[in-house]
């Protein structure tokens, strides 16, 4: 969320998305690759068939809620899930990762970054970080290579943005190898509750981006 915050004042939405999903697939893809041995793999099955359907419907919705609406919706689930749902709720089952499968890349076409809204719940499904870190790259690589390949095909022309994906993917990818070095080190405890503080942030700042954008709001 942080990065397609900043890559928003920069590239206009119709740009913005697919460029956005370009880069997370390559730093996804970098750190699934680097932790390939922690990935759950019973989680995958479920959640891939539903990301299927998730980008056959994402390609052919024509008429979406207005960002800001589906910022403010987004930011208050993700408060929801960090602070008050049980871990039982959230607990691994076939449905709810086809659910999730589904909804995150359905969510993904319309702001981009839908990983803050499958982190809870893969958290939950995972007994420890690297589990978790490992198994949330591999999801989100796939999402994001369905992202791009459906945007590509509604006539995104990846080619002429392929000299700003490079470098970027490159660096993302430079960061997933530091950022593994840091996860090793860091107690499970504080692991939990960092996560827990930065996706509270990033809510927070998605419901006031997005009560800004619904005219609820002015800057």
């Amino acid at each position: 969320m942080l990065l397609i915050g900043v890559m928003a004042t920069i590239f206009p939405p119709a740009v913005l998305i697919p460029l956005h999903g370009a880069v997370l697939l390559g730093t996804n893809f970098g750190r699934s690759i680097m932790m390939r041995r922690m990935v759950v793999r019973k989680l995958l099955p479920a959640f891939i068939a539903g990301a299927l359907l998730g980008a056959v419907i994402g390609g052919h919705v024509v008429i979406t809620l207005p960002t800001g609406i589906m910022q403010a919706v987004l930011g208050g689930f993700i408060l929801y899930v960090c602070w008050f749902s049980p871990p039982a709720a959230i607990a691994y089952s076939p449905v709810k990762f086809f659910a999730l499968g589904t909804g995150g890349t359905l969510l993904g076409f319309f702001v981009g970054a839908s990983g803050s809204l499958l982190a809870p719940f893969i958290a939950a499904a995972c007994p420890d970080r690297q589990q978790f870190v490992a198994t949330h790259a591999f999801l989100m690589t796939f999402v994001h290579a369905l992202k791009l390949l459906v945007f590509g095909l509604l006539g995104f022309a990846v080619m002429t943005y392929l000299p700003l994906m490079i470098p970027m993917i490159a660096m993302s990818i430079a960061g997933s190898w530091v950022g593994r070095i840091g996860l090793r080190r860091l107690p499970e405890h504080v692991f939990r509750r960092v996560f827990q503080v930065v996706l509270t942030l990033l809510a927070l700042r998605l419901l006031y981006s997005g009560a800004g954008k619904a005219g609820w709001i002015s800057f």
